[in-house]
């Protein structure tokens, strides 16, 4: 499918530089530039749930800037882009003065904005959104990695399963929406529930859901038990679904088509330089893309890369190919695509 001449925004990327910037993902990125060991057998060395959740480790184990993106982007005609945070271990918000400051926008897509890190359940919440705002025009929100999975062979991103309602993290969320920010939101598909509850009690909130709620396993065997027959992968597709259509139906939501390419969702790995067939990209993707399409409608999605995460599955162009395929068919046209690959981006973000 041809996106045409929509100019792209790609509203959800990373940018890392693990040798210079703390990161999750730095002591290990430095230790094997150090200690050579063949990158195959770091992978076997590694836990089981970061190989299952990385997919290929290579992009976690060198920057990755704006000339990097751009590469990667190829022909696609991406204009702008949307930083997400993403592991930094040190002060928040020299994050975002960090990436604020990259080489954006000469030869390299513009950063149009900006989601900084951030966890409303923590003290001096208030006070970090204000040295976000403060740190770059950019900001437009914060995202708080809060993806919490019962499978315990499985990479959560937080200790704590209740994260979303704990009483400091409902009394923080209040600051971010009297700041009129947003709030991505990266949860596992089993925490729904509770961004439901969150939509339902602050309804004025801006909610943009990050990867469509990632229902690990529901394309293939990941961490204990996990998706590891045809009938577990569709009772986690029917969990999904039930609650996707629930958090839809709060207007203050919506859902960003990305990270469909990650690794946790089961996808088989192919092996590096053989990205996987777009044609096989929309068999996989294609029910949750029309089930998101019907209940949140056009209007309401938003694509993003999820660059570099998604890159062991498929490329940035094959992404955008695949998504567009899939929904161009189901809404009857391509009319909609300038409003998944753009429009609803520059308003969710307030871009214009």
């Amino acid at each position: 499918m041809d996106i045409g001449e929509i100019r792209i925004i790609d509203a959800h990327i990373h940018q890392w530089d693990p040798f210079t910037t703390a990161r999750e993902f730095s002591r290990t990125a430095k230790l094997l530039r150090a200690v050579p060991v063949p990158l195959p057998l770091a992978v076997r060395l590694a836990p089981r749930k970061d190989r299952e959740f990385i997919g290929e480790p290579s992009a976690y184990l060198a920057p990755y800037l704006p000339a990097d993106y751009r590469t990667d982007a190829g022909d696609l005609p991406v204009e702008s882009v949307v930083h997400i945070e993403v592991e930094w271990t040190g002060p928040k918000v020299e994050e975002t003065r960090w990436v604020t400051a990259l080489p954006f926008g000469v030869d390299t897509p513009a950063l149009a904005a900006v989601s900084a890190s951030g966890f409303p359940g923590a003290p001096g919440f208030a006070e970090l959104l204000d040295a976000h705002l403060s740190a770059s025009p950019l900001v437009r929100g914060v995202r708080s990695m809060v993806a919490h999975h019962p499978d315990t062979g499985i990479r959560s991103f937080t200790t704590d399963p209740g994260a979303l309602h704990s009483n400091a993290f409902l009394d923080g969320f209040a600051a971010l929406v009297d700041r009129e920010l947003i709030f991505e939101a990266w949860v596992y598909s089993n925490q729904l529930p509770e961004l439901i509850a969150l939509a339902r009690r602050y309804p004025e909130a801006k909610i943009v859901l990050n990867h469509l709620g990632t229902p690990a396993g529901i394309f293939g065997p990941i961490g204990k038990y996990t998706g590891n027959d045809a009938r577990q992968r569709a009772a986690i597709f029917e969990r999904w679904r039930a609650d996707i259509t629930a958090l839809a139906e709060f207007p203050n939501v919506v859902a960003k088509v990305s990270g469909l390419m990650m690794p946790i969702l089961g996808h088989p790995v192919p092996r590096p330089g053989h990205p996987t067939p777009v044609a096989r990209l929309t068999d996989r993707i294609g029910p949750l893309l029309r089930h998101a399409a019907d209940v949140f409608g056009a209007e309401r999605l938003v694509w993003g890369s999820n660059f570099p995460v998604d890159r062991p599955i498929t490329s940035i162009t094959g992404s955008a190919e695949a998504v567009a395929t899939v929904l161009a068919d189901h809404l009857g046209g391509t009319e909609f695509l300038e409003k998944v690959f753009r429009a609803n981006a520059q308003r969710v973000y307030r871009l214009e």
